[in-house]
């Protein structure tokens, strides 16, 4: 290692969710996903948008020491021709796909870099589960480890137990594919009629709404878990060895039907279908965080990898109290990858030490996209021929804030850099009324044109948590769930399926709290903490609207309609305004009230069909 300052990109593609990121040294200087700039939702191709992005942060004539990508190519290859042995004579067409991702794709990686980053640069490639370790163990706030990967599938890991020490990762234990965690709860959200890779949070959002009753079929015929966690799947039951689709026949007979059509009915069955495999999901992940305490004596848990994102999972390990901490990348997912693996390059082959930090992780939460300057902003508004107020004093804009939305207006916020992961954290977020009865149906349909039974999340400061949550902890990325305490709890009426239907929306629409727009069927809220030491516009207007209401939470959903991306800039903010029935936006210092707008813009509607999400 030399004293220079080291500056490295990570890419990751071709998958879902590409996306790249940029370090200096142990500094994260920037990261996006390339579907904010797309506009393609899980955007899988090369992301060029994003790349030029990161490179857009560093300073003229600063030359990149390294490019690294998030797969070991030869592994993967290994893996698929593997698999295509296994599944001859069946399984050309999927060996078709994995051969065009290969050698069309991943394989001119290094060639597409050199064309978008104009030199040559060394190009490195670190395992997928080493980068999503890293992703997780060096930004967290611990300087030792353990750490639990779970996913679909990388090259051939797709569950990894690990430690973390300093500037060194080492896996202990894995779990190989075809036996996937991610794979058993992508298949049970396809059969429930959601799109794999993007449908499984509805699938956890519509687990509280059954009964486990599937439980014991699970664990009898499809995946047998042991007391260490280690698990493996009964490929009777799956498809995808040898074919495009996840399951199979034998699955379907399993369960006595065949698979839901999208965007038809739910009924009793596909409730308790979620609720059994978030069941089993649950268990298996507390086995394995058991499991990583026992192997790795460490205090503190780092998450990453998609499931992940199963903030059911992660607050009920939380609650078991395995760790005195836990800290869980905000970019589990693949996108996360571009991260882990510069982060891998820059502290492991390079030997750049962490950075210290006094409190707080080095995420710098996750606030590591573009933001826009009041030049962008209104040529974005006059483009459009929108009408918009200046309110410079921050005080004064967030005042305005409050009380609209203590009126019950729901407000678009458009506020410094672009959130990095799945989460609108408070810079590209919708927020209403964390009280208002019929919050939750109001902004799924008349906003987000999406299933009218989907939760929402709190943002709630930091200080008040207890008061409303059986939860005193930081929650800074919304990937913990917790009980809402009874002290706010209302009785309602239990759930009844009479015939195996329910009216999901008359039975979301039942104020179960004192912040019913928050409050899910089973009590429960996917928090959002906002500490003291936030210095956004979030932070600030939460605090203008607790001095003016008394209440110190708001809903909190991503700033997007369904099956598209949030948005990213100023342009994306204002058509998903005038499409929608936002009352109020918020472009930095500018504001934008609904009734203000031109007639012929304020009566936009998107007048088409949406994506399945």
């Amino acid at each position: 290692m030399t004293d220079a300052v080291k500056h490295i990109l990570g890419v990751s593609a071709f998958y879902h969710d590409s996306a790249a990121a940029l370090l200096r040294d142990s500094e994260v200087v920037a990261a996006a996903e390339e579907e904010r700039f797309s506009r393609r939702k899980h955007d899988r191709g090369f992301p060029d948008r994003a790349i030029k992005y990161c490179l857009s942060c560093l300073d003229d004539g600063t030359p990149l020491d390294a490019v690294v990508f998030y797969e070991n190519l030869v592994r993967s290859t290994d893996r698929v021709v593997q698999n295509a042995v296994m599944a001859a004579p069946d399984g050309y067409e999927l060996w078709q796909d994995a051969v065009k991702a290969l050698f069309a794709e991943k394989f001119g990686f290094a060639r597409r870099i050199a064309d978008v980053v104009g030199a040559k640069v060394p190009v490195f490639a670190v395992e997928h589960h080493i980068a999503h370790a890293a992703s997780a163990f060096f930004p967290s706030p611990f300087e030792n480890a353990a750490i639990l990967v779970v996913d679909g599938v990388g090259e051939w890991a797709t569950t990894s137990i690990g430690v973390g020490q300093g500037n060194a990762i080492k896996i202990l234990k894995e779990i190989r594919y075809p036996h996937s965690l991610g794979l058993l709860y992508a298949a049970f959200t396809y059969y429930c009629g959601f799109k794999v890779n993007s449908g499984e949070y509805k699938l956890m959002g519509l687990a509280p709404f059954g009964k486990p009753r599937y439980v014991d079929v699970i664990m009898n015929n499809i995946i047998d878990v042991k007391r260490d966690g280690s698990f493996r799947l009964n490929m009777k039951y799956f498809g995808f060895l040898r074919s495009q689709t996840i399951i199979n026949k034998n699955f379907e007979d399993l369960f006595e039907a065949g698979r839901r059509e999208p965007e038809s009915s739910i009924t009793e069955r596909e409730a308790d279908l979620a609720a059994s495999i978030q069941k089993v999901t649950e268990l298996v992940m507390m086995r394995l965080a058991i499991e990583a305490r026992r192997i790795t004596n460490q205090e503190h848990l780092v998450l990453a990898g998609g499931v992940a994102l199963n903030c059911v999972a992660n607050g009920a390990i939380w609650r078991e109290g395995i760790f005195k901490d836990i800290w869980v990348q905000p970019a589990a997912g693949d996108a996360g990858g571009a991260l882990g693996g510069a982060l891998t390059a820059m502290h492991g082959h390079f030997g750049v030490p962490r950075a210290r930090t006094a409190s707080g992780d080095r995420q710098q939460g996750s606030r590591l996209g573009p933001r826009y300057d009041a030049d962008a902003i209104d040529r974005a508004i006059e483009q459009i021929g929108c009408v918009g107020r200046i309110v410079a004093d921050p005080a004064e804009r967030h005042a305005v804030v409050a009380d609209a939305l203590s009126r019950g207006e729901i407000v678009g916020l458009f506020s410094g850099r672009m959130e990095f992961g799945p989460r609108a954290l408070g810079s590209r977020s919708i927020l209403a009324d964390a009280r208002l009865e019929k919050g939750q149906r109001l902004i799924n349909q008349k906003i987000k044109f999406r299933e009218s039974w989907r939760p929402f999340a709190p943002m709630v400061l930091r200080e008040y948590v207890a008061d409303y949550f059986d939860f005193d902890h930081e929650s800074p990325y919304m990937l913990f769930v917790a009980p809402v305490s009874e002290r706010v709890r209302r009785s309602v009426p239990a759930l009844s399926w009479d015939g195996g239907t329910l009216d999901l929306t008359a039975a979301v629409a039942l104020p179960r709290s004192d912040i019913p727009a928050v409050t899910h069927v089973d009590g429960s809220a996917r928090l959002q903490t906002v500490s003291c030491q936030d210095k956004t516009d979030a932070r600030a207007l939460l605090e203008a609207f607790h001095k003016r209401t008394g209440c110190p939470v708001l809903v909190n959903t991503s700033f997007n309609i369904r099956g598209e991306p949030i948005v990213c800039t100023p342009l994306d903010a204002l058509v998903c305004f005038l499409n929608t029935d936002l009352d109020l936006l918020v472009l930095e210092d500018r504001i934008l009230f609904k009734g203000e707008q031109p007639r012929d813009l304020r009566e936009q509607k998107p007048g088409k069909a949406y994506a399945l999400d």
